[in-house]
């Protein structure tokens, strides 16, 4: 089976920082990925290389087969790509409805839509709704206020349910339940299925290893720029992971 996504001999520096050296990836159809790897490691660096934050000093990414080279990320979101920074990427000044539809607004049907390009405010507000009823963030009130105004899990919130509402072929989290509760998590993880089950692969980057252990299929991975080795959870422990990741244990030989 070919990778739905590849990423092959990534390099990113910073001037004399490296923060991907000749990294190789591999995403397939229908599959939880989950990175993990120390602080520092370039985990979110190859996430950017793939979805379009960053553009990669040499080396390759091959999307369902077709070479591809972002140099935005709206040119990532265009081929499917949906990404969750860590930094949410939300404008705090504007509504919950705006942030959602930010770049894709929604048009009134007829004259007032094609003409006078005038907003179809009440369907977006619907459809904003709906994705977060669905991961249980009940408690906004107002689909209307400021992103501001929200508490740090709210806005995480928001920004996972925009990524799961519009990715079509690949969607990346990264560190999605760093500022969520415990009801707030599980209602990730069980988001995160939901998708999987709809047929979208998925990168999910987490320091949470009981999280990682639950619901990924196999496991990249990451240090010192570049991947170590990917690993079945079923057949490793989460001690060997940690111990992977921090040089601790000798890695398997990379599949």
């Amino acid at each position: 089976m070919e990778p739905i996504l590849k990423g092959r001999n990534l390099v990113k520096r910073y001037g004399k920082v490296t923060a991907l050296d000749h990294c190789d990836f591999d995403l397939y159809p229908g599959e939880i990925l989950a990175v993990i790897g120390d602080n520092g490691a370039g985990k979110s660096t190859l996430i950017k290389a793939v979805s379009g934050a960053v553009v990669p000093d040499e080396g390759t990414v091959t999307l369902e087969g077709k070479e591809v080279r972002f140099s935005s990320p709206i040119e990532a979101r265009d081929a499917g790509i949906e990404t969750v920074y860590q930094t949410l990427a939300m404008s705090p000044a504007l509504s919950i409805t705006d942030n959602m539809f930010m770049g894709r607004e929604l048009r009134m049907p007829g004259v007032m839509g094609k003409w006078f390009r005038k907003l179809d405010k009440p369907a977006m507000e619907k459809f904003a709704r709906e994705k977060l009823s669905e991961l249980g963030l009940m408690t906004i009130q107002n689909i209307n206020q400021a992103v501001e105004t929200l508490s740090g899990g709210q806005r995480q919130g928001v920004a996972v349910a925009r990524a799961a509402a519009f990715g079509s072929k690949v969607i990346i989290l990264d560190e999605p339940t760093a500022a969520l509760g415990v009801k707030e998590s599980r209602k990730v993880l069980e988001l995160i299925q939901d998708v999987k089950s709809r047929g979208i692969p998925i990168i999910l980057i987490s320091h949470n290893m009981p999280h990682v252990f639950e619901v990924a299929d196999r496991i990249h991975v990451h240090r010192l720029g570049k991947r170590l080795c990917v690993i079945d959870p079923k057949d490793y422990t989460m001690s060997d992971a940690v111990a992977f990741m921090t040089g601790a244990k000798e890695a398997p030989e990379a599949a």
